[in-house]
């Protein structure tokens, strides 16, 4: 593949971005599944014009916007918002994320599927997009309380969720084993514990060095200097790159207090990366393997869908979220993209004997959730705004 043919690609890609941008302000319809509906067209499940060469950037470039992602929404959790959505962040996160293992790894047991790989699909079930919700919030243009809470959801979401798949690999080698491995926890404890102080030894000289060349606010060079090295340690050291970005943000809101916003630049250059990461996630799609997954692809992905809406609603309770609200923290959280992907790989490598139905089942479910999430979060913020108490 030749230079003149990859400057084809990529600019073809970014005008699909454009168009999608312009479409989705004109019909209401989300970016995200515009962008993954044009992936699926001009794919291997489509039309087939894009190369493997590009299609090989799939991991780079979910690497890179999904740390920018959990940039943003790192910053977002700061202690003002943690003081005035902090009990309803915390309990409708945390209720999710327990609902849906457990009703998706119980459900899937109970309909005869391995104990062990009904566990990692239920873990793997707790991970969101938040980049699909992102970026649905700022197109929607919703204010107020619920979607500022949605955004503190989505961000420590992946992080119970990354604790639940860590642990729930832990367990599940053990019931496939018969025994319970030390280096098993270890590895567990490592990526999480390791992402969450390479956040810190990140995140606090950044706060303290970025933002004084130009007084106030970070360079973009300074921007993208944190989230490459956050990215490139973060997997050198296999640990969380999702989770280490998040904390990373959460340290700079929290400390930069010379920082007018620390996260400007990131805004403005996000959206190119963000554009190739769906499209390209949407021409990774076999639509052929969707129907090998049977009996396990329909209840995961309706029991997910199920857990979400319960859990939302008891975390809303628990939380004092007002009762109108409720109902719709559950469908704004069914997006679902490349954190489970990534999950689902690591599972595979984990269980070999599972690894054919694991990518199937989440690739296919992810590129539905993809589809249909963003609907449903647009649909979420729009009645909820409505219903502000």
């Amino acid at each position: 593949m030749d230079m003149a043919q990859v400057l084809v690609v990529l600019g073809a890609l970014f005008l699909v971005g454009l168009a999608a941008d312009e479409i989705g302000q004109r019909t209401h319809l989300p970016r995200v599944t515009l962008l993954l509906s044009c992936g699926v067209l001009v794919g291997g499940a489509g039309l087939d014009l894009i190369p493997q060469e590009v299609r090989d950037w799939y991991e780079f470039l979910s690497a890179m916007a999904l740390t920018m992602v959990a940039f943003l929404l790192g910053g977002g959790m700061t202690p003002e918002n943690l003081r005035s959505n902090g009990r309803a962040i915390m309990s409708v996160s945390l209720v999710v994320v327990l609902s849906t293992v457990t009703c998706v790894a119980g459900g899937l047991w109970l309909v005869g599927i391995d104990p062990a790989l009904a566990l990692v699909c239920g873990a793997i079930a707790c991970a969101t997009d938040p980049a699909a919700t992102e970026d649905t919030i700022r197109q929607s243009g919703a204010k107020g309380g619920f979607p500022d809470t949605l955004r503190g959801i989505v961000a420590i979401d992946d992080a119970w969720g990354m604790i639940a798949f860590s642990l729930a690999v832990v367990v599940a080698k053990a019931l496939s084993q018969g025994a319970m491995d030390g280096a098993l926890l270890y590895d567990a404890g490592w990526e999480i514990g390791g992402a969450l102080v390479l956040g810190v030894v990140i995140g606090w000289p950044a706060a303290m060095l970025t933002g004084r060349v130009r007084k106030g606010e970070p360079l973009q060079s300074e921007a993208l200097g944190i989230v490459f090295l956050t990215a490139g340690i973060s997997l050198w050291l296999e640990v969380s790159f999702l989770l280490t970005g998040m904390v990373v943000g959460a340290v700079i809101a929290s400390r930069a207090k010379h920082h007018d916003y620390a996260f400007h630049e990131i805004e403005h250059i996000r959206w190119p990366f963000m554009i190739l990461f769906f499209v390209l996630a949407g021409a990774s799609l076999d639509l052929s393997n969707l129907a090998g997954i049977g009996v396990i692809g329909a209840g995961y992905f309706l029991l997910r869908i199920a857990a979400r809406v319960v859990g939302g609603v008891i975390g809303g309770a628990v939380g004092g979220v007002p009762r109108s609200q409720r109902p719709w923290f559950g469908l704004a959280l069914l997006p679902q993209a490349g954190v489970a992907v990534g999950m689902a790989l690591v599972a595979a490598q984990e269980f070999p004997a599972y690894a054919e139905v694991l990518l199937t089942l989440v690739i296919g479910t992810t590129v539905l959730f993809e589809l249909v999430g963003p609907l449903t979060t647009m649909v979420a913020l729009q009645r909820a705004e409505g219903r502000e108490e």
